[in-house]
């Protein structure tokens, strides 16, 4: 029996986390994060998609992106096969990178994207013993750019999105984005979100 054709929806964001197989590393040093960049610019180029949050871990990694003119899977699975190509070529590496297809959620409402960017964000300090005492410490994430008001140095990063929402919803007392970051808590949230917990 086949696999089950994901759902795709070009006008909506996808909370999207891929891990290692068997949890192991797939990222072991700054050089892999700048090839994974390598891997995202060259799907992008192929492939035009827009990513308003991500966070690269040892051995996972988180996206909040839009693939607005192709399915969505294509997308991932061409990202993933360039950087498991990088990964292998580099370490003479032979056998599964990673553990399973990527874990793909919609995220389809305003509230909901600045709730799962965050979490998102969050994923530094979430450990069993934090990487970094505050997120902005934390250089393999979209938070900096968000943080430091500079604009993004990958094309299909988007930091205008998510601080716009803010503005469109008065009753969010949290004076930015970065705030609303830095504030939020998982378990306060409505129970819908526990689909995103996966980490």
């Amino acid at each position: 029996m086949g696999r089950m054709r994901r759902i795709w929806q070009p006008e909506i964001f996808y909370h999207v986390t891929m891990r290692g197989n068997n949890r192991q590393n797939i990222f072991l040093n700054d050089g892999d994060f700048k090839l994974f960049f390598r891997a995202l610019h060259f799907t992008f180029k192929k492939y035009p998609f827009t990513i308003i949050a991500y966070c690269m871990m040892n051995n996972h990694y988180h996206l909040l992106i839009r693939s607005p003119e192709v399915p969505l899977s294509d997308v991932m699975a061409l990202i993933n096969k360039r950087y498991s190509e990088y990964f292998k070529r580099k370490y003479n590496y032979f056998g599964q990178l990673y553990e399973t297809r990527y874990f793909a959620s919609m995220v389809s409402d305003p509230m909901s994207l600045l709730n799962v960017s965050s979490y998102i964000h969050q994923n530094p300090l979430n450990t069993t013993r934090p990487i970094v005492d505050k997120i902005e410490h934390y250089p393999y994430s979209s938070f900096q750019y968000y943080y430091q008001h500079k604009k993004p140095e990958h094309p299909f990063v988007n930091t205008q999105l998510l601080p716009a929402i803010m503005e469109r919803y008065p009753e969010i007392k949290t004076k930015d984005y970065c705030t609303y970051c830095e504030n939020f808590r998982m378990e306060e949230e409505k129970p819908s979100l526990s689909q995103y917990s996966l980490t």
